[in-house]
């Protein structure tokens, strides 16, 4: 037993059981005579400290996973937790904190973004199990620190097998094969627990394989056992009361408290475990059960040193919100994050007086774009439109070409809009068109849409039609794509000179995209989705098989895979060398930059089993590094594997190592090896 559960019993075994109960709720009461100051448990902090003010905006999970930079997102996760911590430090002052005022983070994300129609699908950072794990893991540790006590709790989310339809999710029973499950679902969670102890795991609102997630003995169990977690569990919002009322698994709220927490979740954000005393009157749960997990709840109180006088983190002060150092870290993050798809030459911009260059298309001043959704309220932004006029020595032309992202949605001009869009394309000499959705047409439950997911991965039409109408005129095009998720883009890939995606790139994005676009910097930003052709190449959005699923089981030919993204320069690789180790190899590779700019490239190694006697990925991401190149210079670079990476999950779900031929993909060079 550590001190901080010591101290948590001591003050619990105070409590009367009415007392316990009231504390296993989000909003959990003051007990004025234990000293217990009232805390609300829900705090959000998916790219920044959000809804609680004035923060620094980082760009959205999805931009920060195309970066493949995870000691960067590491001290982003440890410049959120300094603010988060400044802004406890003067809440506090009052007494009590409110809502969004705590040090409890519902943040990161970690589902996978199966289908590129979840709306959701921008809180995470991408389809592939082995990425989520290594940015989940990064922004967990930066979050939560290494001190004597924690920083701030960071939550692992939605557990598990969580990706949608957001229309049935207080319904939906996502079936899953035992192989997926561990593959796909799972491993995420895994690899988090394992690389960085988060403190905390919230349950997804969905039922899987017929139990509900926040009270699911298969799940919790696995969690607690096989996974290895020894943090708290904790409901999403309502969805303990979802179990009675759409699931129908129980028939009360009582009924279904006692169930969850019994299963093991012990937080509820809902209204559920207001109903806990009664599940103990009427023989549903004892008190043993809610002790237990009252002391779980107060030992995270206590770790988070909020009833001590000695917790280093009290003295962040609050003049660490959007200090300089953060605003640098963001600026960089968001210039890592914009993927360069296609690139004929244009890129980058010949920047001079003489240059004209038409702004166009409804994301280009759309500030929404930037701020992605969870986010917080910037002290200041930059939009694409300001970011390249104000980087542009020459003459820069603006028009939305239409008001809105889709036809009828109450901002839509028409003609008027159309026309400025034209003569702003014949005046100029290159066309900058920004296009493609906002969070609010791809969200959570309740957005724009279809319940906030996409119906298909095209542009709005509206959209579409402006883009034939400004191609006519025959301009040079470079597309922005805006978007959370991977959109249709192929028109654009054959038409543009060059087409870029934007991730809803932050307060800074502007800038970073203008610096992108004028050269101050090569682009390194990779694709952490696969972008897919046409919607007719998805499966139906409502079945959870990964077979015909991202770039691990999809077999038709993408329009860019994940892991594309181009440069302003050209890397060559050579003399990839394995270096054996139990059940596997790590690997070192040699990269050259060919031209004449310096450059990061993400250097990824891929793996493919010949005859694992079971399904296997086509090929699957197993290791991955950053590295600065100067121009004409090459870089060795180490490529270390997991322990597991060779190993694979059979049709029993169970992780098992065949000894065999494994084929190696990285760069331009590929070798096979056999590992025993």
């Amino acid at each position: 037993m550590n001190e901080f559960e010591k101290q948590a019993r001591e003050l619990v075994g105070k409590m009367t059981l009415a007392e316990k109960c009231s504390q296993l709720k989000y909003d959990s009461p003051a007990i004025e005579r234990l000293g217990i100051p009232a805390y609300n448990w829900w705090n959000e902090a998916l790219h920044g400290v959000a809804r609680s003010g004035v923060a620094t905006v980082f760009p959205q999970a999805i931009a920060m996973a195309a970066s493949f930079d995870d000691a960067l997102l590491e001290e982003i996760g440890g410049a959120i937790s300094d603010e988060a911590r400044a802004k406890y430090n003067e809440y506090k002052r009052f007494g009590s904190t409110q809502i969004y005022q705590g040090l409890t983070f519902w943040s990161p994300n970690i589902n996978i973004f199966r289908d590129p129609r979840w709306g959701r699908g921008h809180e995470t950072y991408g389809e592939d199990p082995y990425l989520t794990g290594r940015m989940g893991a990064a922004f967990v540790r930066g979050m939560q620190g290494d001190g004597k006590y924690r920083k701030v709790d960071a939550t692992l989310k939605h557990y598990a097998v969580h990706s949608g339809p957001e229309s049935l999710r207080h319904e939906f029973d996502a079936r899953v094969s035992a192989q997926d499950l561990h593959e796909t679902y799972l491993e995420a969670f895994r690899y988090c627990i394992e690389h960085s102890h988060p403190a905390a795991v919230m349950g997804a609102y969905n039922r899987t394989n017929g139990e509900p997630c926040c009270a699911s003995e298969t799940l919790i169990g696995l969690l607690y056992g096989e996974l290895g977690f020894d943090g708290y569990y904790l409901s999403d919002c309502g969805a303990i009361n979802d179990i009675n009322a759409h699931h129908h698994v129980t028939e009360s709220p009582a009924e279904s408290a006692a169930l969850a927490l019994s299963a093991g979740c012990v937080l509820n954000c809902g209204e559920a475990y207001a109903h806990m005393l009664a599940a103990h009157e009427m023989g549903l749960v004892d008190e043993k059960t809610i002790t237990e997990a009252a002391v779980k709840l107060f030992a995270a109180r206590f770790r988070l040193g909020m009833f001590a006088d000695d917790c280093e983190y009290d003295r962040i002060g609050y003049d660490v919100v959007c200090c300089d150092e953060h605003r640098k870290l963001n600026l960089k993050m968001a210039r890592e994050s914009i993927v360069l798809l296609k690139n004929d030459g244009i890129l980058p911009l010949k920047n001079s007086g003489a240059l004209k260059i038409a702004v166009i298309g409804p994301a280009a001043d759309d500030t929404s774009t930037l701020l992605g959704n969870y986010n917080g309220t910037p002290e200041s932004s930059t939009t694409l439109y300001e970011g390249i006029r104000r980087a542009c020595l020459g003459q820069v032309y603006y028009a939305r070409g239409c008001r809105g992202y889709f036809h009828g949605d109450g901002n839509d001009c028409g003609e008027q809009c159309l026309r400025e869009a034209l003569l702003a394309a014949d005046r100029a000499d290159v066309v900058i068109m920004c296009a493609g959705l906002s969070p609010a047409y791809e969200g959570e439950e309740g957005s724009f849409g279809h319940g906030g997911d996409k119906t298909d991965i095209e542009l709005p039409q509206v959209q579409r039609e402006l883009f034939e109408a400004v191609a006519s005129r025959g301009k040079p095009i470079i597309f922005i794509n805006v978007s959370g998720s991977a959109m249709n883009l192929t028109r654009q890939d054959e038409e543009c000179s060059a087409v870029l995606q934007f991730f809803y790139g932050g307060a800074r994005g502007g800038e970073a995209m203008a610096d992108i676009i004028f050269g101050r910097i090569s682009p390194s930003g990779r694709l952490p989705v696969t972008f897919y052709r046409s919607t007719d190449d998805l499966p139906p959005f409502e079945d959870y098989s990964m077979e015909g699923r991202t770039y691990k089981f999809f077999r038709g030919t993408p329009l860019y895979a994940f892991g594309h993204g181009l440069s302003y320069t050209t890397f060559t690789y050579s003399h990839l060398t394995a270096h054996p180790k139990p059940h596997g190899a790590d690997f070192k590779v040699t990269v050259k930059n060919d031209g004449g700019v310096d450059a990061d490239e993400t250097v990824m190694l891929f793996i493919h089993e010949r005859d694992a006697g079971c399904r296997t990925p086509i090929k699957k991401l197993a290791a991955f590094a950053r590295v600065s190149v100067p121009a004409g210079e090459e870089r060795e670079v180490s490529l270390k594997t997991e322990d597991g990476a060779f190993y694979h999950i059979n049709d029993e779900g169970e992780r098992v190592f065949t000894p065999g031929t494994f084929d190696i993909m990285c760069g331009d060079e590929k070798t096979a090896i056999f590992v025993k």
